[in-house]
């Protein structure tokens, strides 16, 4: 497995529909993001590329074994860098995106590779959507149908859904995470809430999340849970004039500390206290200051296998 460090768990590009594929990064932690394909005749459309230039590579590779040619169109669900460094990968591709996508990638430029300075991130190179839209836009790939969604804030200010109606497989970007600790201190609680009710209300058979296996439309209900504790949370904190930190180190997260990456508690608990306090969706936090108050409350920097 050319380019990613000896130990690590092969990705699996497997096919959910005809001609409809997921690329899955094992274990799905921390900038180890799912990509998908889909195929067509002569045409392919790509979701999501991957966090360091060697497992964008190694995506390409990937690709390649089953499309008749490179991805003629690539859609940026949102725009951390784990799913979009590897842009640069894919030039013969137009990258697609909501707006808000282009304007926030650009803004935060390369920052995550800061927060991991220790990961091999290659020799990376910006490549923001080309394309951008607002709300839906409908993507066609030879015979295939595909419906971009912007549902939130949420994740982020940003989320595309990609949703194929005819083959009912859903692409959700990091709105769902299986087996994975939702994240959305730069979006909202209330708002990924809502994003949930519409994506059930596709009625998809199979979803493919940010990160973590492939799931069916139960992962909807397992990420509700989740989401509805730190509302109530937020409102035992307030109510008690506890700091989130403090808060979270008395959290018994009960069936989601198996979720991976539970540290993420400590920034989910911020934004959730700022939508109780009147905040708009979306609002623009320190990320900087958040990650080491999670650091803190984590007892060191979380682990990135990227």
């Amino acid at each position: 497995m050319t380019g990613i460090a000896v130990g690590a768990v092969r990705p699996e590009l497997t096919e959910v529909a005809d001609g409809v594929f997921a690329h899955v990064q094992p274990d799905g932690g921390w900038c180890l993001n799912n990509a998908g394909l889909v195929v067509s005749g002569d045409r392919a459309a790509l979701v999501d590329t991957a966090a360091t230039e060697a497992r964008a590579r190694v995506l390409r590779e990937a690709v390649l074994r089953v499309a008749p040619a490179a991805p003629q169109v690539l859609v940026n669900t949102h725009f951390h860098g784990d799913h979009t460094f590897g842009n640069f990968v894919f030039p013969e591709s137009l990258v697609v995106g909501h707006e808000r996508t282009r304007t926030e990638m650009t803004e935060a430029g390369l920052h995550l590779t800061g927060l991991w300075p220790d990961v091999e991130w290659g020799d990376l190179r910006l490549v923001p959507p080309a394309l951008t839209f607002r709300d839906r836009l409908t993507l066609h790939v030879g015979e295939k149908t595909a419906e971009l969604l912007h549902l939130g804030p949420a994740h982020t200010s940003n989320d595309t859904v990609l949703w194929l109606p005819a083959e009912r497989v859903l692409f959700t970007g990091d709105l769902v995470m299986n087996g994975v600790t939702p994240f959305c201190p730069m979006g909202s609680v209330a708002g990924s809430l809502e994003a949930l009710d519409t994506m059930r209300a596709l009625a998809p058979d199979v979803v493919v999340p940010g990160h973590g296996p492939v799931a069916g439309p139960g992962v909807f209900d397992e990420t509700e849970g989740y989401l509805r504790l730190l509302q109530d949370l937020a409102e035992q904190g307030l109510a008690e004039s506890l700091d989130p930190v403090e808060l979270a180190r008395r959290t018994d997260l009960g069936e989601y500390a198996r979720w991976l990456d539970a540290e993420r508690l400590v920034p989910n608990l911020f934004r959730a206290y700022a939508e109780k306090q009147g905040e708009p969706r979306g609002s623009r936090v320190d990320m900087s200051e958040l990650f080491a108050r999670m650091i803190d409350y984590h007892g060191g920097l979380p682990t990135c296998h990227a």
